[in-house]
This record gives C-alpha cells, structure tokens and sequence, in this order.
C-alpha cells in the first residue's frame, strides 16, 4: 500500500502533495475513514527522496489534524450521541458499537488526554474529535489536547520517517547488503512486536461498553 500512494504521490508537485496529505488527515480527523497515517508516511518517504520538504509535509499534516479534528468536535457537539450510532449502523466496520464502546471506554479511562493519545491510534484518529464533542468536552481543554497531539504526531512521524528514509538511502549507496538486510529485518521485527502490543491494549477489557459513563459533567472531561 505504501507504495502504490507513495507512486501516486510522487507524480504531483511538491506543493499538490502537501495540499493532499492536510486534506486526507483532515478528512480522516472529522471521522471519515481515510488513510491518513499511510499518506503521512509515503509523503515523509518521499520527502527523504528528494520530493517536498519535510517541514511543509509537517506543517499540512499538523494543520489537517487540527482543523479536521475541530470540524469532527462540531459535528459531534451538535449531533451527539445519537448521530454517532446512527453513523455506526450505516458503518459498522469503522463505526460500529463496539468500535464505540471500546472508544468511549478510553475516554473514561483517560479524560481529555484520549484526544492527544487518539491521534496515535488508528481507533481514536477518527473517533476522537466526534466523541469529545458528543461527550461535550470543554473546547478549551479539547483544543489543547488536540493541537498538541497533532502537532507531536505529525512532526514526530515525518521526522522519524525522513531520518529513517535518509539513512535507508545512504546505506543503498554505501553500505553492504547484509547490513541493509539486518537492519530491515530489525524493524520488521520491531513493527511487529509494537503492533501486537497495541492490539492487547486496544483489546483490553478492563473497561467494558457497560462500565462507560458519558454523562458530560464527568470530572476527567470537565476539569473540575
């Protein structure tokens, strides 16, 4: 898949490619199930490769994430819970109760910080905006939470990935294939392992669909 987009990319100028990459993660952060990370990564890889600047990628990626995430808050604030089931009936492979409930159940675990963490987690990258509005989450404290989220998640993964695709690319030159190969063999093994840690805490039941309050007036999400 990261190739494909990353092909499809490459085809367009430097400044189109930022365009797409802040209009794909904000799509993505208003609740529609888009490959917003994907892109994120393939336009960073590109950006190693000598295609854009790294900083503009950031830059339309962070800026996507805010506004995109603000415009899912208003969506959820005014149609509340009610629209996001109705959403979840219509898309139950993305939006269904138990995508739901487990979302919920790390915002009560959580408080408003599930908004900074949720843009690290594909679940909550879509959810997070719609559900902090429906819960009702002060929008101060949810601008904070979802500005800097966006901010570390989009200058993090760019800058991670460029370090990564530029090394990468000196090895090509210079370094022997084994060493190539070992070095990738190490972060698939790494991937692997950190995906299959995400996945148990995503399925953790501790907290389950029964035991999640949305009553607005929470302390976690009021700040009282």
């Amino acid at each position: 898949m990261f190739e494909h987009l990353q092909d499809w990319l490459a085809a367009f100028p430097p400044a189109v490619i930022y365009i797409i990459v802040g209009l794909i993660i904000g799509a993505e952060s208003m609740g529609i199930p888009l490959p917003g990370e994907v892109t994120l990564i393939s336009a960073a890889l590109l950006s190693a490769s000598g295609v854009g600047e790294p900083w503009w990628v950031a830059i339309a990626a962070a800026t996507g994430a805010i506004i995109g995430d603000t415009i899912g808050y208003t969506i959820g604030r005014k149609g509340g819970r009610p629209l996001l089931e109705r959403v979840g009936r219509r898309f139950p492979k993305h939006f269904g109760p138990a995508h739901l409930a487990k979302a919920e159940s790390l915002f009560a675990r959580w408080g408003v910080w599930a908004v900074f963490f949720g843009r690290f987690v594909a679940l909550l990258r879509i959810l997070a905006g719609p559900l902090a509005g429906a819960l009702r989450v002060p929008y101060t404290r949810f601008l904070v939470a979802n500005a800097s989220g966006g901010i570390v998640w989009a200058f993090g993964t760019v800058f991670l990935v460029y370090y990564v695709g530029a090394k990468v690319e000196a090895w090509l030159k210079g370094a022997s294939w084994v060493m190539l190969g070992a070095a990738l063999l190490f972060g698939v093994i790494t991937t692997i392992i950190l995906k299959r840690k995400a996945q148990r805490a995503m399925a953790d039941p501790q907290v389950t669909a029964s035991e999640v309050s949305i009553v607005p007036t929470d302390s976690s999400l009021s700040g009282k």
